[in-house]
C-alpha cells in the first residue's frame, strides 16, 4: 500500500468512527443521549436525529471505495458544513473552548481524508 493510501485510510477511518459509528451507536443503543450535544445549543430534538442519519450516510459515501466521485464530494461538503456549524454553535452559545476546538480538529482530519482521496483519484484516473 502506498503512503497516500495509508494516510487516506487512517484519516477516513477516524472520520468514520467519529462521525458515523459513534452517533449511530448512540442512536441505536442509548437513544436518550442522542440530543445530549444539540439540546443545550437550542436545537430541536428532531435535528439530532436528522444530523445523525446524515452523518452516517456521509461516512458511508466517503468510506465505500465504489462511491461515485460526485457523491463523495457532496458527502465531504456536508460533513464539512456540519463541523463548521458545530464550531459556530458552540462559539455562540456555550463558549466552551473544548467543544469549539473538537470540531476543528475533526475538520482537519476530514480535510486530510479529502486531499488524499483527491490525490488517489488523480493518480488512478490520470487527470
Amino acid at each position: 500500500m502506498t503512503k497516500n493510501k495509508i494516510i487516506f485510510w487512517v484519516a477516513t477511518a477516524i472520520i468514520i468512527l467519529w462521525e458515523g459509528v459513534m452517533p449511530l451507536a448512540t442512536l441505536l443503543f442509548s437513544p436518550e443521549y442522542i440530543t445530549f450535544g444539540t439540546r443545550p445549543l437550542g436545537y430541536p430534538d428532531y435535528f439530532a436525529y436528522a444530523l445523525t442519519i446524515c452523518k452516517v450516510l456521509g461516512v458511508i459515501a466517503i468510506g465505500f471505495p465504489k462511491t461515485p466521485s460526485r457523491l463523495k464530494e457532496w458527502a465531504y461538503g456536508g460533513l464539512t458544513f456540519s463541523l463548521i456549524f458545530a464550531f459556530i454553535s458552540h462559539a455562540c452559545v456555550d463558549k466552551n473552548i473544548m467543544y469549539m476546538i473538537l470540531p476543528i480538529i475533526v475538520l482537519a482530519i476530514l480535510i486530510v481524508s479529502y486531499v488524499f482521496n483527491r490525490k488517489l483519484n488523480f493518480n488512478n484516473n490520470g487527470k
